[in-house]
């Protein structure tokens, strides 16, 4: 992925304690070259620190992280490009996509969705912009307030044009815009259970409902010359909250903002690859 910013400054972010703090983890203990740990509560598993660092040199960082009893490796990998700097991400010992989407809320599950909002802050962080708020993983409340440096009406069609929303989202939409129609994330031809535009008011508000009752509703407001976007999920036990769909929608937020606000503006994700997914489902240039 892009940062516009330099490689030192980005390995500050990934290796400072108090930069950690501020937009990966709650807690964290940094002592180079024998220490990395995060915990809290929005970490996954975060009752207790569960990395060991491996390697910390030459811009690369690479620890294990014990999730679900199961061993996983984390590389971060920093290169120069230019001014700014390219950020490779890999993470060894995951579920595959289909296993992912069978149990996505656990540990292991939400480490995809977990990663894309904790390095689109990260990016924000370098960067000098606001961050998204974090998943508080001991809370069932999922309500998200952002400003967007944009028109309403912009704001507004980039979340119920399917055409646009795959834009930023990085996932193609496809969708009959009006009460009652279905929404899918890939195609509706290959979505059994897709789920269905409940509320639709035109430059104000659009709501999904899905198939196990979860509900995903955009609200848009004017604020100083912006929008003040509200989004909600709601719907869920308070006993099994969808957090992993929750810190998707929360990166998309992030990718939201910065579509409206940076020119030219380019995806943050150079290049996706998740071991099982189906080919064409995750795009990076809106085609």
């Amino acid at each position: 992925m892009r940062l516009r910013a330099p490689i030192a400054e980005v390995w500050h972010a990934l290796t400072d304690p108090g930069a950690l703090r501020e937009w990966l983890s709650e807690y964290a203990e940094v002592d180079l070259p024998s220490r990395y740990e995060f915990w809290g509560r929005y970490t996954p598993d975060g009752d207790r620190p569960r990395q060991r660092l491996l390697l910390a040199e030459d811009n690369v960082l690479r620890f294990a992280w014990t999730v679900d009893g199961k061993e996983t490796v984390v590389e971060i990998v920093l290169t120069e490009d230019g001014d700014g700097t390219s950020l490779s991400f890999s993470q060894s010992g995951l579920p595959d996509y289909t296993a992912m989407l069978a149990d996505p809320d656990s540990s292991l599950g939400m480490m995809y969705t977990f990663w894309a909002l904790s390095i689109a802050n990260l990016v924000d962080h370098v960067e000098g912009r606001p961050l998204t708020a974090r998943c508080d993983l001991t809370s069932p409340l999922m309500s998200e307030e952002v400003r967007i440096d944009a028109p309403r009406g912009e704001v507004y069609s980039s979340i119920a044009d399917p055409a646009v929303f795959t834009r930023w989202f990085g996932a193609r939409i496809e969708a009959e815009t009006e009460v009652g129609g279905r929404w899918a994330m890939g195609s509706l031809e290959n979505d059994p259970d897709p789920a269905k535009i409940v509320d639709l008011v035109p430059d104000t508000k659009m709501s999904l409902a899905y198939q196990d009752g979860v509900v995903a509703t955009w609200e848009l407001e004017d604020s100083d010359g912006g929008t003040k976007l509200t989004f909600v999920q709601s719907g869920f036990s308070d006993e099994k909250p969808p957090y992993g769909s929750w810190m998707g929608w929360l990166s998309g937020l992030a990718e939201l903002r910065r579509f409206h606000e940076i020119d030219p503006w380019l995806p943050l994700w150079a290049d996706v690859r998740l071991e099982g997914m189906p080919e064409g489902l995750i795009t990076l240039d809106g085609k």
